[in-house]
């Protein structure tokens, strides 16, 4: 499909730099088949499920994974995207024309990297040097990998190494948060353990790559990169007995629906999954693990906007987007919320 058909105009004021607070007060969209799209809050989201009814969440945790360094008088900037082993790093680099095979790169903190290999994406294997583990490295070293669309707007700073992460993160390894979780508060999992919806968890760990605009004009042409995610035994079997009974599997964020796409088989039964995922998912793609889809308001052109159109028609999401701007809801990352129910 032509890329161009997924653009719409944002205009730049609905774009949050900020989260809502508390983070249950972010809206919600409600677009559930045929029926009038229905304006509500996170908060709601107890009545607007059924009971057994599953939500799907993604528990990876953002890692400080942006470096400013040196490579002698030249400035380097690294966002570290996809884990190699545990002294490597996969990293898109900023000033990368300034950087051959075998220089080092002095960032604070005394930590330091070795620039390895070039890949044809542009981006860098970064082998840090030492033996404390890269994490530690990067909590003394390094920054919130906030999206471009926020970064650019503002500094980074305290506030968010907690607001861009969820309250479900436990497994360190994302560079980019899971951002429809970001509105689940303990009162709000209180409610909707109240309601009878159960709650299951997946690791994927989330990159870089989530951000790259799609530079090809059309869909066939674009390469996703790969992500790591893991689904075991005992929360596949939860997942599938649920659905057999009846519960719908409502995946929180685009992170949790497409590590689950990629575990189910054409039996749309899903199984355990350990590995990378580059699923890419455009209209026309028959979904076999998910029955809806919560997740906040994606980029023009994005990969994330093509998954929202294939999952509930790319008219139907054209006009959701419409009535989100018209009534100023707030996009991205830190922004509303939205619940697709197909």
């Amino acid at each position: 499909m032509r890329v161009d058909l997924f653009d719409f105009d944002l205009p730049t004021e609905r774009i949050a730099l900020r989260p809502a607070k508390p983070r249950d007060a972010a809206r919600m969209l409600v677009v559930e088949g045929d029926a009038p799209f229905s304006d509500r809050h996170v908060r709601d989201l107890p009545q607007r499920l059924r009971k057994g009814d599953v939500l799907v969440f993604n528990d990876t945790r953002v890692i400080p994974a942006q470096l400013e360094g040196r490579r002698g008088e030249a400035r380097i900037g690294a966002t570290l995207h996809k884990r190699i082993d545990l002294r490597r790093w996969q990293a898109f680099v900023r000033n990368a024309k300034r950087l051959k095979v075998g220089d080092r790169i002095e960032f604070p903190a005394e930590v330091t990297a070795i620039a390895e290999a070039r890949h044809d994406d542009g981006s860098w294997t970064l082998a840090f040097e030492g033996d404390e583990p890269v994490e530690v490295l990067l909590e003394r070293a390094g920054r919130m990998p906030l999206p471009p669309y926020i970064a650019g707007k503002r500094e980074t700073d305290e506030a968010d190494r907690s607001d861009y992460q969820t309250m479900f993160a436990r497994e360190k390894g994302a560079v980019a948060a899971p951002t429809a979780a970001l509105h689940f508060t303990p009162e709000l999992v209180d409610r909707l353990d109240e309601a009878g919806i159960a709650r299951e968890t997946l690791t994927l760990h989330v990159g870089a790559g989530t951000f790259l605009p799609v530079k090809a004009d059309d869909t066939a042409d674009h390469k996703m990169h790969a992500e790591w995610g893991r689904i075991d035994q005992a929360t596949a079997d939860r997942l599938n007995a649920a659905r057999m009974a009846g519960g719908r599997l409502i995946a929180v964020g685009t992170t949790s629906l497409r590590l689950l796409e990629s575990a189910a088989g054409d039996d749309n039964v899903i199984r355990p999954f350990e590995g990378d995922t580059s699923i890419f998912i455009t209209p026309g793609y028959r979904f076999k693990a998910i029955d809806g889809l919560m997740t906040n308001f994606h980029l023009p052109k994005s990969t994330l906007f093509m998954l929202v159109s294939a999952l509930m028609g790319l008219e139907k999401m054209q006009a959701v987007y419409a009535h989100a701007i018209a009534e100023e809801y707030r996009f991205y990352s830190y922004g509303d919320s939205s619940l697709l129910l197909p």
